[in-house]
C-alpha cells in the first residue's frame, strides 16, 4: 500500500513557501505541513472546499506521515467525518477511505489558501496580520464602541 501525499495547488505554491520560516524566510510557520493544516481548518471555517487543478512541484507533495507525526491526523479525520457523516471514512484498513480523507483535507486546504491569498494581498508582514486575524476570531466583540477620531491630535 502506497503512502498518501498531501498535494498543493500550483497557484498557491508561492504563498505556501512565503508562509514558512525556511531558507531565510520570515514566515509564521515552521513547516509546509503547518501551513497546510492551518489552511485546511481555515477552509473548513469558511466552508471553502476547492478541488486542486495543477499540482505544485515545489513544494513537493508532503507525506501523510509528516502530518501524522505532527498530530494533524486528527484534523484530517475530523474534516472527513464532518464532511461525509460516514464513520466508515475513519477506517485505517480501507485505502479508498484514506484517499477520500486526503482529498477532503487537500480541498479544504486549497480553499483556506485561497482565503489567505485574499487576506494577505499587499501585506508585508504576514505574521503580524495573521495574528490580528486570529485575535479578531478569538475576541470578535472586542471592538471600540466609538469611532477613533484623529482630529483631537491636530
Amino acid at each position: 500500500m502506497a503512502i498518501n501525499r498531501i498535494r498543493i495547488s500550483k497557484d498557491k505554491a508561492e504563498l505556501v513557501q512565503s508562509l514558512v520560516d525556511f531558507n531565510g524566510g520570515i514566515g509564521p510557520f515552521q513547516t509546509y505541513a503547518d501551513v497546510i493544516a492551518f489552511a485546511a481548518t481555515l477552509g473548513a471555517k469558511y466552508n471553502k472546499r476547492i478541488p486542486l487543478n495543477i499540482i505544485s512541484k515545489e513544494p513537493a507533495p508532503i507525506s501523510l506521515e509528516i502530518f501524522i507525526s505532527r498530530g494533524y491526523d486528527t484534523v484530517i479525520k475530523l474534516l472527513a467525518i464532518t464532511e461525509t457523516n460516514d464513520p466508515n471514512i475513519l477506517s485505517v484498513y480501507d485505502t479508498e477511505a484514506e484517499n477520500k480523507r486526503v482529498q477532503i483535507f487537500e480541498e479544504y486546504a486549497n480553499g483556506g489558501l485561497e482565503k489567505l491569498q485574499e487576506e494577505l494581498k499587499g501585506i508585508v508582514d504576514y505574521s503580524e496580520h495573521l495574528l490580528l486575524l486570529l485575535n479578531l476570531e478569538r475576541f470578535p466583540n472586542n471592538t471600540l464602541d466609538e469611532d477613533f477620531d484623529l482630529s483631537r491630535f491636530l
